[in-house]
Parts: C-alpha cells; sequence; structure tokens
C-alpha cells in the first residue's frame, strides 16, 4: 500500500509544481488528479493496492474536514462578515455539480428499460 501512496503523493506534487511553474489558475492537487486520473487510464485501471488506499481514504473522508472545521472556527469573523458570497458561492457550486453529475450520468449511464410485468 505504500506504493500506491507514493504514487499518489507524487502525482500532486507534480501537481503542484506544473501549476506553480506555468503559473495555472488551477491549483496544484486539482492538476496532480488529473495526471493521477491520465495515469490510471494508461494503466488501464487501478492496481489492488491503489484500491485498498481509495478504500481506506473513503472509510476516514470525515478526518479530511477537521482542518478546514478548525480554520472556520479560527476565522469565524471574517466568515460572518461575508456570509452572504460564502453562501451564494456554496449554493451555486453544488446546483452546479449537481446538474453536472445528472447531464454526465444520463450521457455515459447504459438506460435501463423499465421491468414490464406481463402476469396481467
Amino acid at each position: 500500500m505504500l506504493n500506491a501512496l507514493l504514487s499518489l503523493l507524487i502525482c500532486q506534487w507534480l501537481g503542484v509544481q506544473i501549476s506553480s511553474l506555468l503559473g495555472l489558475p488551477i491549483p496544484g492537487p486539482v492538476v496532480g488528479l488529473v495526471l493521477l486520473l491520465v495515469y490510471l487510464h494508461v494503466a488501464k485501471g487501478p492496481s489492488a493496492q491503489q484500491s485498498q488506499l481509495a478504500a481506506w481514504l473513503l472509510r476516514h473522508l470525515s478526518l479530511f474536514f477537521v482542518p478546514v472545521g478548525v480554520a472556520v472556527m479560527m476565522h469565524l469573523e471574517q466568515v460572518g462578515s461575508a456570509w452572504l458570497p460564502i453562501l451564494t458561492s456554496l449554493v451555486g457550486s453544488t446546483a452546479l455539480t449537481l446538474w453536472l453529475t445528472a447531464v454526465l450520468a444520463e450521457r455515459w449511464l447504459p438506460r435501463q428499460s423499465p421491468e414490464v410485468d406481463e402476469s396481467d
């Protein structure tokens, strides 16, 4: 599992370096995720170790929200003074994400025909 974690960290590091060197307006970890996606596509999917690591990370996903919660509590006054732009961006990005997920799911997932009850 150490190799899987190392490949994940290398992709993130490369993403940060690329974003920084090219002055991209995209965060480095996002570029790293794109690199990871390309790597997994070329490798024809994740290895067993990478799948185990992904499952472990998903089981402990709530721990990743602790630093964000602490940061919000430390800067509560700033958050309170900018509540409207924060709320607007949260609602807007959530709506955009739901819409885009629905469009992509409709386009890429196979259609299932409804079950017909022929006993009538």
